[in-house]
């Protein structure tokens, strides 16, 4: 009378397993990471780089991408056990043995370097995996329970990715792939700001400087302002570097504009730091959006 139970639980079992795992990966950060890799391959193209192009660097980039997640979840789990925010992660909750979690990440990475070199060329799977070495070594390790500095230096990992793009199709880089770079670079402080603007007290609690933690709500905001800024001027540098057409000049400016405002807005009330942090996702996505729509009209 036992043995029909045990037989359906196990599926149940293992469909846990397999989505603990998966959530290891951080998939939403990686989505995030992907609206910024077909722009930049369809722009190095000039139009469509081709379905296997694309899928394989997709593929090659998420391995990448999730191994260094993964790796950075074993990394904080002492501090995801505190936060809020991320106590209900795969290992905060124990469903996963750390160790185990670290040989994922390490093999996902691994797979991604030798998926990007075998399928789309060297220089691909060397920055892909060059991002994950920073994100995990330089940005979780070195900097994030250090300094306040810790998303704006490390926030080069996430601007990885459309260097992947460009270079998977053309193997090398050039200018218009840097300003790829940096408008992602640039992006992520205002983003991520704006998260620890919400869980300041979760960040406090942790010991993690963030900016809100160390210089307060004040310097913050402006700090945000700032960089929004910055990079929305830096956006508009496309247009003569890479040749840009009149589509994507007039996405830049009235996204820009309408993300700066959400910016101001929030040195004006820090309450709305979520509403920014929303705002910002969509902003990025617009704006690489208007690129590969700007290449297929031409």
């Amino acid at each position: 009378m036992d043995s029909p139970s045990v037989v359906i639980a196990e599926p149940s079992v293992r469909r846990g397993v397999v989505k603990a795992y998966f959530a290891l990966t951080k998939p939403r950060i990686i989505e995030l990471l992907l609206i910024t890799t077909v722009p930049a391959m369809v722009l190095a193209e000039g139009g469509w780089p081709g379905w296997w192009t694309v899928l394989a660097t997709l593929i090659g980039g998420s391995l990448s991408a999730g191994g260094a997640n993964a790796i950075n979840n074993w990394f904080d789990r002492d501090i995801d056990e505190v936060m809020r925010r991320t106590r209900r992660r795969p290992l905060p909750r124990h469903e996963i043995e750390p160790v185990a979690a670290l040989r994922f990440g390490m093999a996902l990475g691994v797979a991604g370097f030798l998926w990007l070199w075998a399928f789309a060329n060297l220089l691909a799977a060397v920055l892909s995996t060059a991002g994950l070495l920073f994100y995990v070594f330089v940005y979780t390790v070195a900097l994030k329970r250090r300094t306040s500095q810790n998303i704006v230096i490390g926030g080069a990992a996430g601007a990885v990715p459309p260097l992947v793009g460009w270079a998977a199709v053309t193997g090398e880089l050039d200018l218009a792939a840097w300003v790829l770079f940096a408008l992602v670079f640039y992006w992520t402080p205002p983003h991520f700001w704006a998260l620890a603007l919400r869980y300041e007290d979760d960040y406090a609690k942790a010991g993690v400087p963030m900016l809100p933690v160390v210089r307060g709500t004040e310097q913050t905001v402006q700090s945000i302002l700032l960089y929004t800024v910055t990079m929305v001027l830096l956006s508009l540098l496309l247009v003569p570097v890479a040749g840009m057409g009149w589509i994507y000049l007039v996405a830049a400016i009235a996204s820009g504009t309408w993300f700066t405002w959400s910016a101001w807005r929030v040195r004006r009330d820090p309450a709305r730091a979520m509403k920014l942090f929303t705002d910002s996702t969509v902003y990025l996505a617009v704006l690489f959006a208007s690129v590969a729509v700007d290449v297929f009209v031409r």
